[in-house]
């Protein structure tokens, strides 16, 4: 009978076992707190541990290694050539934990896709317009798909993914931040030769320019009924750039956003900004949206450049920048956003929560 044999298979050179390293990420943690610190007591407070655990990890970890990690003097513990090279890999690997955690996090994600945002004419014209160059810039990979229009949009049928509009009531169901408050004002083509400071009353007896049906802001309404110039009126039209080239056609004069029609140097503001007619801008979005890194990538961005628009916004203290719920219907739409009608100097603003 023959004789059977199990014989083990020889170890190549490349299926030896791997070496296993003698120190564990805490050895290099202790390590580099002691050599950022210069001290054990140092080192226990940056790790949350008692003195005499520093004290006799470090013994410990010394002693694994064969070498001496710092030199014990009056001033402290000075790492010797060893310790640096080890305090040294100890800050590489924490900040390439860090860099994993935030990606995985996903702050670090590049930003990218598709948003589709709905704004005014005037609002793209006189703001938004060279904003939105500057983000395309710094966000290559986000595609802006603008719809400029006067008309409704309903962001709980996402018929756009982020709205900024000018409104005193966004809708209660939507996540907004308030970027700033624009005004209104009086303006006229210089070649009317009116004087700046001109009362109301004097005013009333020129021709004006009003907004069309589709251009209905009642606020300007019914401020223009109180002043009675709607009999004044001469021209009606929807859109705030209409009535912009209408002054700029000497037609008459009209309410306009500051930011609009300050931008024309043949067209002179007749009144201050007038209170009661000032608008909050604000960006708007749905609350599924809310921990989407496209959509927060434009809000931030959006929030510090208006805000960095010191000479338009006349050095005006800016409004906070949390997101706020919002918390009454906006003409009784359920998540629609309201015709906008842009308003003016970009002022002050003391919004609280709607």
């Amino acid at each position: 009978m023959q004789k059977r044999t199990d014989k083990q298979p020889k170890k190549s050179p490349t299926s030896s076992a791997r070496t296993r390293s003698n120190l564990a990420w805490n050895d290099f943690e202790l390590v580099l707190a002691i050599a950022t610190s210069g001290s054990l007591s140092g080192a226990s407070r940056a790790l949350g541990v008692s003195h005499a655990t520093v004290f006799r990890r470090l013994g410990d970890v010394e002693q694994r290694l064969g070498v001496i990690l710092f030199e014990r003097g009056r001033t402290g513990y000075r790492p010797t050539l060893a310790g640096e090279e080890l305090a040294d890999t100890a800050k590489v690997m924490d900040e390439a934990a860090l860099a994993a955690e935030r990606k995985v996090a996903g702050r670090d994600l590049e930003p990218s896709g598709e948003i589709w945002t709905t704004t005014t004419d005037s609002l793209l014209m006189g703001v938004l317009a060279p904003l939105f160059t500057q983000f395309r810039h710094k966000y290559p990979g986000i595609v802006l798909d603008v719809a400029v229009s006067n008309q409704l949009f309903n962001l709980t049928r996402r018929e756009a993914d982020v709205a900024i509009r000018p409104s005193n009531r966004p809708p209660e169901n939507l996540i907004g931040r308030p970027l700033t408050t624009l005004g209104q004002a009086v303006y006229a083509h210089k070649d009317l030769g009116l004087t700046p400071g001109t009362s109301i009353e004097a005013l009333a007896s020129e021709p004006w320019i009003g907004a069309g049906p589709r251009l209905q802001d009642s606020s300007v309404d019914q401020w223009m009924d109180n002043h009675a110039l709607k009999q004044a009126c001469v021209y009606r039209v929807d859109t705030l750039v209409s009535i912009l080239s209408a002054i700029r056609s000497r037609m008459g004069l009209a309410v306009m956003p500051c930011y609009l029609a300050d931008e024309d140097p043949d067209i002179v503001q007749l009144t201050d900004p007038i209170p009661e007619l000032e608008y909050g801008l604000w960006f708007l979005m749905h609350p599924d949206l809310r921990g989407v890194v496209r959509i927060h990538a434009l809000m931030d961005f959006l929030t510090e450049a208006v805000r960095a628009q010191k000479d338009r916004l006349a050095n005006q203290k800016m409004p906070d920048v949390q997101l706020l719920h919002l918390g009454e219907s906006c003409d009784g739409a359920d998540g629609i956003i309201g015709q906008a009608v842009a308003r003016v100097h970009l002022k002050p603003q003391t919004m609280g929560e709607f």
